[in-house]
């Protein structure tokens, strides 16, 4: 079955190192749910952006490689049977109720490495 990877973008990640179930409450129930109908194989919650490490030829820097108004908060894999069912199972992101939004990308390869 297609893979799809859904990058979330919002203006911060909920997963502060600091945050409280209250907190991560929305985020969490969604990914839970998508774990339960079995269409999500596998996910990842960033911390916020001012955890970040950004590398380049002059060296490392603080921060994302990006300022930007959103950054990436997660990612998450999806099986689907095609890009509509894709499409309406990420549509469910809390995410896209406000400023973020979710990107849906077919995976071409890759996999968990050991």
């Amino acid at each position: 079955m297609p893979q799809y990877a859904v990058l979330i973008y919002t203006d911060d990640s909920a997963h502060a190192l600091d945050a409280t179930e209250e907190d991560l409450a929305e985020p969490n129930g969604h990914g839970d749910e998508l774990a339960s109908s079995g269409a999500m194989t596998a996910a990842w919650a960033f911390t916020p952006r001012d955890l970040a490490r950004s590398i380049r030829a002059h060296g490392v820097t603080n921060g994302p490689f990006v300022d930007s108004a959103q950054v990436v908060a997660g990612v998450y894999i999806l099986e689907a049977e095609n890009w509509d069912d894709a499409l309406a199972i990420a549509r469910t992101n809390p995410a896209i109720r406000g400023d973020g939004g979710v990107e849906v990308r077919l995976v071409h390869s890759g996999g968990v490495v050991d």
